[in-house]
């Protein structure tokens, strides 16, 4: 199964420079994932007891090619939770991309929420990129199954770019269902 985007930006700053430097990020981005490796390297990642470290493990270099930096420090000086820090940060001019990889607590424990509130908060970055499962098994038991959290985050996320009382500092969204 080949990697998904979907994106969503706040109306004023949609034929942007800025947002057209992200959007070209994000599209390079995928075609990236998309190669044979990287989709294999995550089908192997994305199994039942894996974690988003994994998925990250199976790009980095790709992300690292874009100019993302792994676990970037810093961003979030001033903040009493000093262990903040995105999985991969690009800094653009005037702003940055903030990347995140989620795996099996993405909707469960809210961290889809998280990554955007993090993204909300950072002074250096006002776009997010979301890495989350299409298809997401926690376990092996027939009982439990599949969820598709890729639909889940678009439908909870998009609230915040369909009417600008919703608006907040993240300009700009990609969610990439793996």
């Amino acid at each position: 199964m080949r990697v998904e985007v979907r994106h969503y930006v706040q109306h004023q700053m949609a034929e942007t420079p800025e947002y057209n430097q992200v959007l070209k990020t994000a599209l390079d981005l995928l075609n990236l994932l998309n190669t044979d490796r990287v989709l294999a390297s995550i089908d192997n990642a994305n199994q039942p007891g894996a974690s988003s470290s994994d998925v990250q493990k199976a790009f980095r270099t790709e992300a690292q090619f874009l100019g993302f930096k792994d676990e970037s420090k810093g961003l979030f000086q001033g903040y009493k939770s000093n262990g903040l820090r995105p999985d991969y940060f690009k800094k653009l001019k005037g702003t940055g991309i903030i990347l995140e990889v989620e795996r099996g607590k993405t909707t469960m424990n809210n961290m889809d929420l998280l990554d955007f509130w993090k993204c909300h908060i950072c002074a250096h970055a006002h776009y997010l990129f979301l890495l989350v499962p299409v298809k997401l098994v926690q376990n092996n038991n027939a009982k439990v199954g599949a969820r598709n959290e890729f639909a889940s985050v678009n439908n909870r996320l998009a609230t915040f770019f369909q009417k600008e009382s919703n608006y907040t500092s993240v300009r700009g969204l990609s969610i990439f269902g793996y």
